[in-house]
Order: C-alpha cells, then structure tokens, then sequence
C-alpha cells in the first residue's frame, strides 16, 4: 500500500502537536484540509487513526504509520544529504526509547551533539525499553538487553552504577541495630514503578532474597534523591547524581561499597541504522564519557 505523503504529514502534525488547529498551522493549511487528509488516511487504511479528545492522540494503527511517515523522512533526508542534494532541508525527528535516570546523568550531551534532530523520547526503565522497539513505535532505546531485538544492532555503552542510600537520620531510625533483613522489611523503601526491580535485586544481593519492603512510588530520578535527602525512605540513586548529597552527609550509603552496576545497551533498528549512525555516534560517545567502562 502507498501513502500520499500529503496524509502522512498530516497525521504526524496532528499527533505531534495534539489538535488539528496546531498541525494546520505548523503546515501552513487550514483545519478543514488537514481533516479531510486525515479522513482520507482512515478511508484508504480503514481504521481509525486519530482519537479526537483534547488533545488529539493515536491509536496503536496511527501510531504505527505516523512512525513510519518520521522514518521515511528520515531516510530521505539521509539520502539527500549524502548525494549534496539538500543544503538545509530542516530537522528531522527520532523517537527513542531511554529510562530515566540515564537522562538525568549522561543522554542529554549525546541529544547535544545530533545537531539538527529533534528528539521524541519515550521514558521507560531500562529492562522494559526494548518492548518498544519490539512494537515498532521507537526507532533505538536505550535498553539493559544485551541481545538484540529481531531486525536491530546492539552497541555496548558502559555501567551506570548505583548505590543504595538513604539520610542519616533515616539510617539511624530504621538501621540503627544494624540492616538485617527484619529491619529490611520495615524500613520504607522508594521505587520508580511498579516495573522498578533495582530495590529488589539490591536486596537479594547484599541483604537477603525475597525481601519485600514497604515501598513509596515516586516517578522522578530527581524526586528519588530529595525525597532519599528528606529521610521519606531508602532508594538506588545513580552514583554519579549520588555523589555531591554523599560528599555533603545529605545522603550515606545503606552498606558502604555495596554498588549495583547496571550495562546499558544501544539497540537501533537496523533499516534505520545508516540514517542514524550520526546519533548513535553520539551516543556512544556520551556513553563513553558517562558511564563507567564494563
């Protein structure tokens, strides 16, 4: 099946920017013909693509074709640029998968460094992320997988090493005879989500298995350390961000010394990779400076 790029556009503005006003706009069109493309997409695929709510968002089948229509583009782009037949063809748009605390600590400088792309992350822990290249809704993750998705190439990048940590007054109310496992079951514990295992294998590592704390849900890498600081509870910090409350006194280590090193991957479908290998050039790169080395 071939897709008038005119739909194509139209259904990405739409779900980009949440309303048919806001795509007309940015498309230099009006509402009434980004509607009648989009309904014309529907017609040829028949299916809804577009859930019509404030804001405008995809359904799976929308989703999947609107992440087409960016990789298409993408593509071209490459190509153009390859053959000198653009000079300034504007930015282009990646949808990439990468958990959150590897945001916060080193991905940021690799986003820096891909001038010229507009990045779409999805935020996702680490051990989940390479469901979304599974599904065909991101184009690379940042991933814990070592081995590669179907259809993908996988990079090494390095450790991001944790350290479980909590305020001192927290270690003196909840471990003050010593963490064993009694005191381990009791003493709160702050998770990502519900898909946050780090806790859990820090446990089973360096305390006792089947541990299960009572545990707070804070979804934020930044939350985690305040909250950690303000004596809430204990949690997995990322070292690097760790560092400057430990250094302080605002944080200590739970077992002095008792690191969770978690690899991370670079996983990138492998139709897309010549078009990305700019970007995963400077993921790696960013890796290499802020991760620890396996």
């Amino acid at each position: 099946m071939r897709f008038d790029p005119h739909h194509l556009s139209a259904l990405s503005a739409v779900l980009r920017l949440g309303s048919f006003d806001r795509a007309a706009a940015a498309l230099a069109v009006t509402p009434s013909a980004v509607s009648q493309r989009i309904k014309a997409l529907e017609d040829r695929v028949g299916t809804p693509l577009v859930n019509r709510a404030s804001p405008c968002t995809g359904t799976e089948a929308g989703l999947r074709i609107a992440k087409h229509a960016e990789d298409v583009t993408l593509l071209e782009r490459s190509l153009s640029r390859d053959l000198a037949l653009e000079r300034d063809a504007g930015p282009t748009r990646i949808r990439v998968a990468v958990n959150a605390d590897s945001l916060a600590t080193w991905f940021i400088p690799a986003m820096v460094a891909a001038d010229g792309v507009l990045f779409d992350l999805v935020i996702d822990d680490q051990d989940y992320s390479t469901e979304w290249l599974r599904r065909g809704a991101v184009s690379a993750a940042v991933t814990a997988e070592s081995r590669a998705v179907s259809g993908c190439d996988v990079h090494a990048l390095g450790l991001l090493d944790y350290c479980a940590t909590a305020s001192p007054d927290f270690v003196a109310r909840w471990f003050g005879a010593g963490l064993s496992p009694a005191a381990a079951r009791r003493a709160p514990c702050m998770i990502f989500n519900a898909k946050d295992q780090l806790q859990q294998r820090w446990l089973d590592t360096y305390v006792a298995p089947g541990i299960v704390p009572p545990a707070h849900a804070l979804a934020s890498t930044q939350a985690f350390l305040d909250a950690a600081a303000a004596g809430l509870g204990w949690g997995l910090n990322p070292e690097p961000l760790a560092r400057p409350y430990l250094a302080k006194g605002t944080l200590v280590e739970l077992v002095p010394g008792s690191r969770l090193d978690t690899p991370l991957y670079w996983q990138v479908s492998r139709i897309m990779a010549p078009a990305l290998r700019e970007i995963t050039a400077a993921v790696r790169r960013a890796a290499t400076a802020g991760l620890a080395a396996p």
